[in-house]
């Protein structure tokens, strides 16, 4: 029997909420930074984030919350790091770097690290020395308020270890928490950064009040798009309609149709519970880009990762003239309705 693991989780946004949530709703002690002590008190007292996710209700007997992010990673042996990929350079640079390669790292960013323009896992081995087989990403389909409703939800656990990886989504697992686990690391984040960029080119297209029709044939394109970035950067299995078998468990191997790529993809377009979606729509309402984020009052990962995916495809050289003209219209001012003139010139 595997020996129990401890868990820290750092950040106290909503999918850091909906995550500590569902370890604390399945026994697991969780370690917790939450840097505002305000925010910690209340907490304690109320039993739910005040500013995040506030109908979840969270078990506080299980909860040992720190200001201090070192203190929750010197307690613990799996780190998820759950914090805005925008700030997260900001947060590991807290960290003690000693203590840190020691531990299990999840990431539940769903995000390139900016400046440097790379994956998480790509930026810790540069950083930290950290080791592939000492990181895990965890991906969805899955939004932090149907976490909170107990809605069925899925969530992709992806490592080079499978008994580790399939250890931290056992902990995972509820009757509300279905969990798949694979070893396609850098695929499924790529892909999570790439279907936040395409939401909010629906959010857009919503705002532009472009219809339904339009929208079915926006999304089967951006996912094309996505599987040509993904074969150009050397990502496997990414195949509709193909699988292989795995040797143990005889089920199918994940492709590019498995919930983690194209169903992401799917709810972040579609579901009204996507700030990435909602974000594109203000914009294509007639919002700068300022604003919207003033009103939102929380962080649309596409934003950011719009601007990292076309340094990052400098590189890669995919053909990519959805995911450019969303970077345009966010970072080069390009007027919305232009810039899906544009696209409705590149669907198929």
């Amino acid at each position: 029997m595997a020996e129990t693991m401890t868990y820290g989780v750092v950040g106290s946004g909503s999918w850091a909420t909906a995550l500590v949530k569902i370890l604390t709703d399945n026994g697991h002690r969780v370690h917790w930074w939450v840097r505002n002590e305000r925010q910690s008190d209340y907490i304690r007292s109320r039993r739910h984030n005040p500013q995040y996710l506030p109908t979840a209700y969270l078990n506080v007997a299980l909860l040992q919350i720190a200001a201090d992010v070192n203190e929750v990673l010197r307690a613990a042996d799996v780190i998820v790091l759950a914090v805005p990929s925008a700030y997260i350079r900001d947060v590991l640079a807290q960290m003690d770097k000693e203590t840190f390669r020691a531990r299990k790292i999840v990431s539940a960013i769903k995000g390139i690290v900016p400046g440097p323009d790379v994956l998480l896992n790509e930026y810790l081995e540069q950083e930290f020395g950290l080791p592939l087989e000492h990181y895990f990403a965890v991906l969805g389909p899955c939004h932090a308020e149907e976490v909170a409703a107990e809605k069925l939800s899925y969530l992709t656990f992806s490592g080079v270890d499978d008994a580790v990886t399939a250890q931290i989504a056992e902990a995972f697992r509820s009757p509300y928490i279905n969990t798949i686990t694979n070893h396609d690391i850098l695929g499924v984040q790529y892909a999570a950064v790439l279907k936040n960029i395409y939401a909010l080119g629906a959010g857009i297209a919503h705002g532009l009040e472009y219809g339904d029709n339009f929208l079915s044939v926006y999304i089967a394109n951006s996912a094309d798009e996505m599987a040509g970035f993904l074969q150009k950067a050397g990502i496997e299995h990414i195949e509709v309609g193909k699988h292989e078998e795995h040797p143990i468990t005889h089920k199918k191997e994940i492709n590019y149709a498995a919930s983690v790529y194209l169903g992401d993809l799917l709810v972040t377009c579609y579901s009204p519970y996507s700030r990435n979606r909602t974000f594109g729509a203000m914009i294509g309402k007639g919002y700068t880009v300022q604003s919207a984020q003033l009103e939102m009052n929380m962080v649309a990962e596409g934003y950011n990762a719009c601007k990292c995916m076309f340094h990052i495809n400098r590189r890669i050289g995919a053909e990519m003239p959805i995911a450019e003209t969303i970077y345009r219209i966010l970072w080069e001012k390009e007027a919305p309705a232009a810039g899906f003139e544009t696209i409705e010139g590149v669907l198929v």
